[in-house]
Parts: structure tokens; C-alpha cells; sequence
């Protein structure tokens, strides 16, 4: 069975943030570092270079891959902050209505500004998603739907 190896790195995530270069994304980064420790009870970590990550989930794929990722995560690109919802952004349609201005992928949010959402609704979405994800082995990619 093929294994992802975890990229958790020993970089500080608050030293990340800081050094984002567009004021607004780096605002941005600010606010969801507090919203992703309410949301998930977890401390940030980075993931790799870009990704800030809370939590751990494991997942296992009917093919045989298997690994660990962040349970929740983001990561302030130059365009938006991306928000990582690894269970699908479908799993979230209901709540995704009511979050204000985003677009997204499969699996992605793009915020281009966090002022303009609602950040409780943006909260919400990241605890189910890093709920569901942490409940057991997560054993479907986001464009399956679901565990």
C-alpha cells in the first residue's frame, strides 16, 4: 500500500504570517490562525512551505494510498486565502450560501477579503470539516463526496 509521508515542518506559522507580503492577506492570515484554533481546539502548523495547518487526519483510499494531512487549513496566495476543505466544498453547500462573497473548487475556498464574510458561517464550516474529517480514516477524495 502506497504511504504519503506527513511535510509538517518545525517553521513557526506566526513568523509565516508576518512575513506575507500584501497587507491584506496578511490580515487575512491573522484572523484565520485565531478562527482555525477556535475552530479546531488545535495549535497552527505548518504544512509544507505555504500551508498552515491545525489537526491531523488520516486517510486511506480505496486504491491504496494513504497518508495524513491537516484536518483544517489554509494558505494566503497572492490572489486569496484558500481555505482547505478536504471533505468537499459540496458537504458545506448549505452553509456556503450564507457565507458572503467566494468562489471555489472541489476541495478549495478562495477569500479574496475576509471582511467581506461572515466569519462565524467561515468558522462553522472549518469545525465540521475538521469533524468529519477526524472522526475515523477519511476514505474519500473531496470530489467523491464525502467519508
Amino acid at each position: 500500500m502506497a504511504t504519503q509521508k506527513t511535510t509538517w515542518t518545525d517553521a513557526d506559522p506566526r513568523e509565516f504570517v508576518a512575513a506575507v507580503a500584501r497587507p491584506a492577506r496578511r490580515r487575512d492570515a491573522h484572523t484565520m490562525l485565531d478562527l482555525m484554533t477556535r475552530a479546531t481546539g488545535e495549535p497552527p502548523r505548518m504544512f509544507g512551505t505555504s500551508i498552515v495547518g491545525f489537526g491531523e487526519y488520516r486517510f486511506a483510499y480505496p486504491t491504496g494510498r494513504s497518508g495524513h494531512a491537516p484536518a483544517a487549513s489554509f494558505s494566503p496566495r497572492t490572489t486569496a486565502t484558500v481555505v482547505y476543505l478536504p471533505d468537499g466544498v459540496e458537504a458545506h453547500a448549505d452553509a456556503l450560501a450564507g457565507l458572503g462573497p467566494h468562489t471555489s473548487s472541489v476541495g478549495c475556498l478562495y477569500l479574496k477579503d475576509l471582511a467581506t464574510v461572515d466569519l462565524d458561517v467561515l468558522e462553522q464550516i472549518v469545525r465540521d470539516s475538521s469533524a468529519t474529517l477526524t472522526a475515523d480514516t477519511f476514505g474519500r477524495r473531496a470530489g467523491e463526496g464525502g467519508a
